[in-house]
């Protein structure tokens, strides 16, 4: 009989782990599992990618309200939940100014909503073999949801995380695994929670070269043209990413006189206003271009002469994999977890994170064709499947979790190949 899997994500809009998620769908083994796919807003481009082997949970209106604007919710009768989300706002700000967090409360008040909210939330009546919170809200698994054993996923720098770690780590704690998709991912989850130490093991984003080469065929690209040196950045807009350092970089080569160079960005986010009006301000509107939403952003890494990932932090960006597998030459700036991704000089570069030392990196690429053309050989010689991560997870599900020491090292072992062969 095959065992029953849940799996949550709170929507599936075009982001690094949203893909993710469907890469590991679609390698999924559902001769041994039967996957319900339990997505609390059904909306964002990639549900209609979704494999059909899973079955999707039929929407509830009231899982929506984790990130529904309060005014929704009261125009829908919702007024516990909307008394939730006004007590969590006052406690994340006091909490905030109290950590004196430069970012403010936003962080927290997602600990918080995810906590006191899922208390409210009607429970799911199947019980499942294993139940996995791939994605925020982590504690709506924990409390409403019958499985016999449960396992959460990170995807980030938990270092660089401005929230109140005495709330995650009771959280985390109930867990019976925690996924991480890096070792550096780990290291910085563990500097933070240490007593957690025995719940974690790796599994890698999941990629699938065949089908994104196939994809970077398909369609058109707009704005980039032959005479110009295409920069290509794919992500969020979001203060994380570092995009406003992509245009500040684009200002100083342009005052360095490298008028070539523009610079795409593939994404949309909460941030497209302030980059707008910075693209304005500097007189670079044909020099930054924002593509907005693509469903499809492989033929722009495909088109490009250069992949940059200017974030100030990172798990591990499933962008420059990407990128790398469509044979793409890659800069990368140095956010914590940059070395389990890109060996400097060898299959890209990393520089400082600020926009001189992109600008900086940016111009030596440029200059440098001889260094574009090794990087590229070098990514084009690197096998990126890595399906067999699966069987991580598969061995968890079994009641055989991973070693770390002897399981965490699948990156380490395919690039130290390529550089012997």
């Amino acid at each position: 009989m095959k065992k029953r899997i849940l799996i949550s994500v709170y929507d599936m809009e075009i982001g690094g782990i949203e893909r993710s998620l469907i890469n590991m769908l679609e390698h999924f083994d559902y001769e041994r599992y039967e996957i319900d796919l339990l997505v609390f807003s059904h909306q964002g481009d990639l549900l209609g990618q979704l494999p059909p082997a899973v079955q999707l949970l039929p929407e509830k209106s009231s899982y929506t309200v984790f990130r529904k604007p309060m005014k929704q919710c009261l125009k829908e009768g919702r007024i516990a939940s909307v008394a939730v989300r006004l007590l969590v706002k006052l406690i994340a700000d006091a909490k905030a100014r109290r950590l004196m967090l430069s970012e403010g409360s936003g962080y927290i008040q997602l600990q918080l909503v995810s906590k006191y909210m899922s208390s409210l939330l009607p429970s799911i009546d199947k019980r499942y073999d294993a139940a996995i919170s791939y994605a925020w809200p982590h504690d709506f698994m924990l409390k409403r949801v019958k499985a016999d054993k449960k396992l959460a996923w990170i995807h980030t720098d938990y270092t660089k995380l401005q929230i109140d770690n005495t709330v995650d780590e009771a959280m985390w704690a109930r867990y019976d695994g925690i996924a991480s998709i890096s070792e550096a991912c780990t290291e910085a989850f563990l500097s933070q929670y240490p007593a957690l130490s025995g719940k974690m093991f790796l599994v890698e984003n999941i990629a699938s070269p065949a089908y994104i080469r196939s994809k970077a065929l398909e369609e058109e690209t707009e704005g980039m043209d032959n005479d110009s040196f295409n920069i290509v950045s794919v992500g969020r807009l979001s203060y994380v990413k570092g995009f406003d350092m992509a245009i500040e970089a684009v200002r100083l080569l342009d005052a360095r006189g490298f008028h070539k160079v523009k610079w795409h960005i593939v994404g949309f986010g909460g941030t497209e206003g302030e980059l707008r009006a910075k693209i304005a301000e500097y007189g670079l509107d044909d020099r930054v271009i924002l593509h907005g939403k693509k469903q499809n952003p492989y033929p722009y890494m495909k088109a490009c002469d250069l992949y940059v990932q200017p974030s100030r932090y990172e798990g591990k960006a499933v962008t420059v994999t990407e990128a790398q597998i469509v044979g793409k030459p890659v800069l990368i700036t140095n956010y914590p977890t940059s070395g389990s991704q890109v060996r400097d000089g060898m299959d890209g570069i990393i520089c400082d994170a600020n926009a001189e030392s992109i600008a900086d990196a940016i111009e030596r690429l440029y200059r440098d064709t001889p260094l574009r053309e090794r990087l590229i050989a070098a990514v084009e010689g690197m096998d990126y499947g890595n399906a067999g991560e699966l069987a991580k997870l598969y061995n968890w599900i079994e009641g055989a979790a991973p070693e770390r020491e002897e399981e965490n090292h699948a990156y380490k072992q395919r690039v130290g190949k390529t550089a012997q062969g």
